[in-house]
């Protein structure tokens, strides 16, 4: 009779392979857990940088040679309350994050089923904005923008130029739209069609948007980009989340306030 048989104990039994089992499961669970905890603020900053780089790109800064964190250092990021359009001098916009914000209902508000033709569902109360300028002179402000697409929530800057009204570029940084049809909205060669568009009409309401098909001559062309084949859904998600984000919800406050500022200065 073999030790293992006189000793009751079996290297092959349920129980010991469970124990086995377990032992490197927790083994595991704890290397995981631990590179996680190492590798997180590594990951935010990376997080941080990429959208940095995609401001700067929509912004036409970018320099591939240069530090994405110097470029960035040129614009001047500020805080606006939305609901009014002023400053909000108190909040740091390189530590507010606006998910974590319209996830806590002291920091957000709901938006209203009239308004809300982007999903967003909850934004909060502050966004941030950043302002290019040029010797002191502003020459356009970048915007976060967001909404619901085909599959997805795309999440992108939109740059407006300096009079709050003209759109001077377009970029998405996130979204899972499908394959070779809805990912059209991050080839430059749709998004060249956006510098120049008109988004508001003469008594400021969103009139931006992406057509079915191409944009065809007329008073209304100003207004309008060509449709992605193939992509109607999304396409009406971009047109959607730029209305909503430059409509009275949202950025709006903000863009006739310095449309009214541009005006008078000019």
């Amino acid at each position: 009779m073999s030790d293992e048989k006189q000793s009751g104990f079996s290297r092959d039994s349920i129980s010991n392979t469970l124990v086995v089992a377990i032992g490197v499961s927790l083994v595991c669970s704890v290397l995981v857990s631990a590179a996680a905890v190492v590798l997180r603020p590594l990951q935010e900053e990376n997080k941080t940088a990429f959208k940095q780089r995609i401001v700067l790109e929509v912004a036409g800064m970018y320099e591939p040679e240069t530090d994405i964190a110097t470029l960035f250092g040129g614009i001047d990021a500020q805080m606006v309350e939305l609901e009014t359009g002023d400053y909000a001098e108190s909040i740091d916009p390189a530590t507010f994050d606006a998910g974590a914000a319209a996830n806590d209902s002291k920091l957000s508000v709901a938006v209203p089923a009239e308004y809300d033709i982007a999903g967003v569902r909850r934004r909060a109360i502050y966004a941030p904005v950043y302002i290019v300028k040029d010797g002191g002179e502003i020459q356009q402000y970048i915007l976060p923008v967001h909404g619901k697409g085909l599959w997805s929530t795309m999440r992108g800057f939109l740059a407006v130029e300096a009079d709050g009204k003209t759109v001077r570029g377009l970029r998405f940084f996130e979204h899972a739209e499908t394959p070779g049809l809805g990912d059209q909205i991050e080839k430059e060669s749709w998004l060249s069609l956006w510098p120049g568009r008109e988004i508001y009409d003469d008594q400021g309401t969103p009139q931006i948007r992406v057509v079915r098909g191409q944009v065809q001559p007329g008073p209304d062309a100003i207004y309008q980009v060509d449709g992605m084949s193939g992509a109607t859904l999304t396409g009406n998600g971009v047109t959607n989340l730029i209305r909503y984000w430059t409509g009275p919800h949202g950025f709006g406050p903000y863009l006739a306030r310095v449309s009214s500022e541009a005006k008078n200065d000019g």
